[in-house]
């Protein structure tokens, strides 16, 4: 046994360890075989339906102090499944001839002075530089996040809404 040890590469008290321990490996081989046919009853009675904290309920309702995990791992290794709910499936259809919302602002963003213009949007646009001494609307994606500065090294004002960008 030494040679065949020596050979394989392991040591020979890890041999003899596995070999003491096969009795119980095979025990709770045994165990885990009779728990599988419970639960193949189980998931078949309610028709494939249940997963693994259902049938550890009703495992536990039927008398066996089994872990979950336990549970779980031995449907997973045996492919048992249960049914995943199906996604909740939406009514409402976008109408697809309704007019767009009007440009109102015209896709001029600059600003004079704060409290003139409304701006929102729901993507991230990059506006062209202003001038140096023009005024910036800087509008950032579903943020509702508007600074007005001049470049020129002024006085910045910032606000934040929820309907709209007020600058």
């Amino acid at each position: 046994m030494a040679l065949l040890c020596r050979v394989m590469g392991i040591n020979r008290s890890s041999y003899y360890a596995w070999l003491v321990a096969r009795p119980a490996a095979a025990e709770r081989q045994c165990v885990e075989d009779e728990l599988t046919e419970e639960i193949r009853e189980i998931h078949a009675s309610s028709r494939g339906a249940y997963g693994a904290p259902r049938v550890h309920a009703a495992l536990r309702r039927k008398g066996h102090a089994v872990n979950r995990k336990k549970v779980e791992r031995i449907m997973r290794e045996r492919d048992i499944r249960g049914v995943t709910r199906r996604r909740h499936r939406h009514l409402t259809q976008q109408d697809t001839k309704a007019a767009p919302a009007p440009d109102l602002v015209g896709r001029d963003f600059t600003a004079t002075r704060p409290g003139t213009k409304l701006v929102g949007s729901g993507s991230r646009r990059e506006l062209p530089p202003p001038a140096p001494t023009e005024p910036c609307v800087t509008v950032s994606r579903y943020t509702a996040l508007v600074t007005l500065s001049t470049r020129n090294g002024g006085q910045t004002a910032s606000g934040r809404t929820s309907l709209g960008i007020a600058v």
